[in-house]
């Protein structure tokens, strides 16, 4: 009998690329979000659409607006300093308690995933590298998280990568490519990686924070440039 590959749940990938479209910037903030358009670029019909659009509320990047369709959502310095402040508080925490609870297998894999993270260079091709960084970087900060072995602060701490995405990716266009920033960001990760194996909490609280934090200058500039406020 023929295996039947199973059909591909078209809300879950038009969400998907959606999501990554308005965090790369291809719509703009306040930008009308036209269903024709919509369904014509990511070749699904009305209800899947709808379906992405309604996550997308969830996840604060589209605003539903009353009657009138979809727009995407607005940024402020305001939500940039808030959002990140927050992320930062959140991780401080959930890295208190990776500390606490981690195992020799954590260790290992915070290790692991720092190691490929610093060899992202070698490997990569210049258009390659923000996404191999991006990817890799993600890796490292979830594989320190995962110590906590809290699901549900792992599961808040998601949702707010997810609603800082669209800044952050501000700054790494501003800085992964640049070959100072990267050695920068790798003599942080170091620094970070000995103090948490040291099971130092209070000097790693301070430079996740400080290492969190470092873009929100670069992104206030660029947002100022592009007039907004």
């Amino acid at each position: 009998m023929e295996h039947v590959a199973p059909r591909p749940n078209l809300a879950i990938s038009a969400y998907r690329e959606l999501k990554h479209d308005i965090i790369r910037g291809r719509y703009a903030p306040g930008e009308k979000l036209l269903m024709s358009r919509l369904k014509e670029h990511y070749g699904v019909s009305t209800g899947p659409l709808r379906e992405a659009l309604s996550q997308l509320v969830a996840d604060r990047l589209v605003v539903a607006i009353s009657q009138r369709g979809y727009r995407v959502a607005a940024m402020s310095l305001a939500e940039l300093n808030d959002i990140y402040d927050a992320r930062a508080q959140l991780e401080g925490l959930i890295l208190h308690l990776a500390i606490e609870r981690g195992d020799d297998d954590w260790e290992a894999s915070v290790l692991a995933t720092a190691h490929r993270l610093s060899k992202v260079t070698d490997v990569s091709s210049p258009d390659e590298l923000l996404d191999g960084w991006d990817l890799r970087h993600k890796a490292f900060h979830t594989a320190i998280a995962s110590g906590c072995n809290s699901p549900h602060l792992l599961q808040m701490r998601d949702t707010l990568f997810d609603q800082v995405e669209r800044y952050r990716h501000l700054w790494l266009l501003e800085t992964v490519m640049s070959p100072q920033a990267l050695e920068i960001k790798r003599q942080e990760h170091a620094t970070l990686v000995d103090v948490i194996l040291a099971r130092d909490t209070a000097q790693a609280a301070v430079l996740m924070r400080d290492h969190l934090m470092t873009p929100v200058p670069i992104i206030t500039r660029v947002l100022k440039e592009r007039g907004i406020r």
